[in-house]
């Protein structure tokens, strides 16, 4: 029997369709990323199933919209925040739990986010080790004019932003214990891609999955001195330069101990970026993280499996997220337990063949809101958010023609608009819509815990920080 493959899963944290050298960046330099490209199949229409980072990253472990597994509202919030009752469900399978029953090692090595109470963390979803952080790395004890300022870059979004203070400390997690309190966020990175390779080296001898979570280029940005030599888009440019070097030392090492070969690469981010002046970009797609735009959802997606998927290779057909774990568990010579109902497609032959898309129609869903729906070409916005009020609207744009939806063309479609309104109706019958009131016939219940508590406390001992991007005269 052939050698089951490995499989490196990076994923960054807010990095923008257009933040790569080979997405059309011109302000990042990122030769190793391009190379991984160069060598593999780019996917150009790649979405994540939210634009937010909890229900995203929850939808691409599980296969399923966030709406399906309970992952769309946590107390009214869209992501999760320290010490709250929700997460993950246990019972739900994951990339990492299907792949650990076909005899993977499993690791992650970063950002987790998809809960923080013991039932919900990574070591009860399949994975046999973790190092990383919980959620995102602005929910710390921070010095108050960063996250001010980081709560200021939120509300231009259009977020409302969480309270500035208190936090608990940061934690650093090893496994389920908590080993450091507010650690030096610049040497994350670094520590990180140690690990990586520690894990990498200790199963050259058996198939190992390895999720490795950035947390760049997530607000605040801190990164290490190294990285910000050569930047032409000051911090920003330097966390992607971080991310940039940080595959390239995971390459390298496959290459060292002859594992390039036999181990998949698949590299994307959890959504659009907020695509602030000078920090991240999306173009050419319309909006930003946050928004069910193309900029909100549609990302970066590069596989590389020499001598199986074609090199240099971009494919245009829709893909999602929620393909990773069908696609990955076929690969690996397993796949979903009988009688779970997934989203996702197995895209081997998009990827390979460059076939036609699996999807009919995809649903972007914002919240518990379903906003738009497209299909391979056309996308229905139904939604539209002011301030918190939400308008409902009929616009229609040909993505093939007009990838920046900038011109609404529903009057001269009127057949396409009415084919994406039942397409529509169908996802609310199924997944529920929370601004039409459909409760949805398919949804299965969020991890709730009865009582919850911080991984860390907060007290008068812990440390103040500054974000990276803090002016110096702030102290």
């Amino acid at each position: 029997m052939a050698r089951q493959p490995n499989i490196i899963l990076i994923n960054c944290d807010d990095l923008g369709y257009g933040d790569l050298g080979c997405y059309g960046s011109e302000v990042h330099d990122t030769p190793r990323i391009d190379a991984l490209a160069d060598e593999g199949v780019r996917l150009t229409s790649f979405y994540m199933a939210a634009p937010v980072c909890t229900p995203s990253r929850g939808s691409m472990l599980t296969g399923s919209y966030p709406s399906r597994i309970g992952f769309d509202d946590f107390g009214g919030l869209h992501v999760l925040f320290p010490g709250m009752r929700y997460g993950l469900n246990p019972e739900e399978h994951t990339i990492a739990s299907v792949l650990k029953d076909a005899g993977y090692a499993t690791e992650i090595i970063g950002k987790w986010h998809c809960g923080d109470q013991p039932e919900f963390l990574p070591t009860n979803h399949g994975f046999d080790r973790w190092f990383g952080l919980p959620y995102s790395n602005d929910m710390g004890t921070q010095v108050s004019d960063a996250m001010l300022e980081h709560a200021e870059a939120l509300r231009a979004a259009g977020f409302t932003p969480p309270p500035v203070l208190p936090y608990p400390p940061l934690p650093l997690m090893d496994g389920e214990q908590v080993v450091e309190k507010q650690p030096d966020q610049t040497m994350l990175t670094r520590r990180y891609v140690e690990r990586s390779v520690e894990f990498v080296r200790e199963n050259v001898d058996r198939p190992f999955f390895l999720y490795f979570a950035h947390m760049h280029v997530h607000l605040p940005l801190y990164v290490e001195d190294t990285f910000h030599g050569g930047s032409r888009n000051g911090p920003y440019g330097a966390a992607v330069h971080a991310i940039d070097w940080a595959t390239g030392v995971l390459l390298d090492e496959l290459d060292a101990l002859g594992l390039a070969d036999d181990t998949i690469v698949v590299f994307t981010s959890d959504n659009g970026a907020l695509a602030r002046p000078g920090e991240g970009s999306n173009v050419p797609l319309r909006g930003n993280k946050g928004r069910t735009t193309e900029g909100g959802m549609r990302v970066p997606a590069i596989i590389r499996w020499p001598g199986v998927v074609p090199a240099g290779v971009a494919h245009d057909e829709l893909t999602t997220a929620m393909d990773l774990l069908p696609t990955l568990a076929r690969w690996a010579g397993t796949s979903v337990p009988n009688g779970v109902v997934i989203d996702g497609h197995d895209i081997t032959d998009v990827v390979i063949d460059g076939a036609t898309s699996p999807y009919e129609t995809f649903a972007y869903f914002n919240g518990t809101s379903l906003d738009s729906v497209r299909d391979h070409r056309y996308k229905l916005r139904l939604l539209r958010r002011h301030g918190g009020q939400r308008e409902d609207i009929t616009e229609l744009y040909d993505l093939v023609d007009d990838i920046g939806e900038t011109t609404d063309i529903s009057s001269e479609h009127p057949d396409v608009v009415a084919r994406l309104r039942a397409a529509a109706d169908r996802f609310r019958h199924e997944l529920g819509d929370g601004h039409t009131g459909e409760p949805g016939t398919g949804r299965r219940p969020q991890g709730v815990v009865d009582e919850a508590t911080t991984l860390c406390l907060l007290d008068d001992d812990n440390p103040m920080v500054i974000a990276e991007y803090d002016l110096p005269d702030r102290g």
